[in-house]
């Protein structure tokens, strides 16, 4: 079986998508040895990975002439021999490109909007986005084989959107780390970690603002520690509401990957995004992935935090978000370790990317008929 995945970029500072979907692909392939796949992308400055350390796996990237439009693409999908095209994500051309060709083809396919479909994100910029619908978009949504969710949120907003084609329910995966070094978060200074793209609708101006507000006594020993890419007046904008509240513990640390961003992840104390939506939110699986304790809203999908005992799932806003990380911040250690062991464990039984990988797998073998239907799909 063939797969051929379609995104418009995996660059580092692309977001959540780019290290998710790379991610499912490299265990796809270690899960089954009769699998083969592609992943067809755009170029860019620093892509999450180059090359796919197995036979199966090829990555092909293209130039594109006029913002995301790529002919070498458009002409790779066509002599692409697939059984199944999935495509990641809305509103750029690489996966209009791919819908039509699979149309064309008269071959399944699949599309993962990416919380794109959400609320916040189709009221930015929403002109052209409502044109993109009306011109191509909706029909490549209505006519997708299957629609991939990563939470049963955004399966709810894609139906009421009106939207009857089957949606298969899948989270993304985290892989597992290492375990932690029971001395990684008792050396020094504690902190609170923020880490991911910085843009607005993260809430990451309500964090530095609630920072300000928090009392002396409550955060003496504590830091902020912002790690994520954004747009450079941005984030100076950022650094300037730091200077004006006077505040002295607050770090920009700028994109971190790897081995770098798993030892931040290893020393927090709490992991904090206050935002305002979210389809699922890699970062909050990382974070409980590494024993540490999330604080985040009701925009995103984590109604696991208070099931499973792992953190702090509050309303959006200032007030709420003051609250929690006072709270948070006054827990003892050994309690926060207990509920950092419980999401760990939350992330080991529910959203390993061994699990996730195989839940995939089963829905590409239910379109091409060769499994019965999964119990994540629902039929409208």
């Amino acid at each position: 079986m063939k797969v051929s995945h379609v995104i418009s970029s995996i660059d580092k500072g692309a977001g959540g998508p780019s290290r998710s979907v790379t991610m499912l692909i490299e265990h796809l392939l270690i899960l089954n040895h009769n699998l083969t796949f592609q992943i067809f992308t755009l170029k860019s400055r620093s892509p999450m990975i180059k090359s796919i350390n197995n036979i199966d796996g090829e990555i092909k990237f293209h130039s594109s002439l006029i913002g995301s439009y790529s002919t070498h693409l458009k002409q790779a999908l066509t002599d692409s021999k697939t059984d199944v095209f999935h495509g990641h994500g809305l509103w750029q051309w690489p996966v209009h490109q791919m819908a039509k060709t699979a149309r064309n083809k008269n071959m399944p396919y699949v599309i993962s909007p990416r919380g794109m479909l959400d609320v916040w994100p189709m009221q930015h910029k929403a002109f052209k986005k409502k044109l993109a619908l009306w011109l191509f978009q909706h029909n490549d949504i209505k006519k997708a084989t299957v629609i991939h969710a990563t939470s049963e949120s955004e399966a709810n907003n894609i139906r009421n959107l009106g939207y009857t084609n089957p949606i298969a329910v899948i989270p993304n995966g985290v892989v597992l780390p290492a375990i932690k070094p029971i001395s990684a978060k008792k050396n020094g200074q504690r902190s609170v970690l923020f880490m991911s793209r910085l843009v607005k609708n993260k809430g990451i101006e309500e964090l530095i603002n609630v920072w300000s507000q928090i009392s002396t006594p409550i955060k003496s020993n504590w830091k902020l520690v912002i790690i994520g890419d954004g747009e450079p007046k941005y984030v100076e904008y950022l650094k300037k509401m730091v200077r004006q509240n006077q505040l002295t513990h607050v770090e920009f640390l700028g994109g971190l990957y790897g081995d770098s961003k798993q030892r931040y992840l290893d020393e927090a104390d709490l992991f904090v995004l206050p935002t305002y939506t979210e389809n699922f939110g890699i970062a909050i699986a990382e974070a409980l992935a590494s024993y540490t304790p999330v604080i985040t809203t009701k925009g995103a999908p984590w109604q696991d935090l208070v099931d499973h005992n792992c953190g702090w799932w509050i309303d959006i806003g200032s007030q709420p978000l003051k609250q929690a990380l006072e709270e948070a911040m006054q827990t003892s250690t050994s309690q926060l370790e207990h509920i950092g062991q419980n999401g760990q464990q939350l992330i080991a039984d529910k959203y390993s990317m061994d699990t996730v990988a195989k839940q995939m797998l089963e829905l590409y073998l239910w379109i091409l008929n060769k499994a019965d239907q999964p119990q994540f799909v629902s039929i409208h």
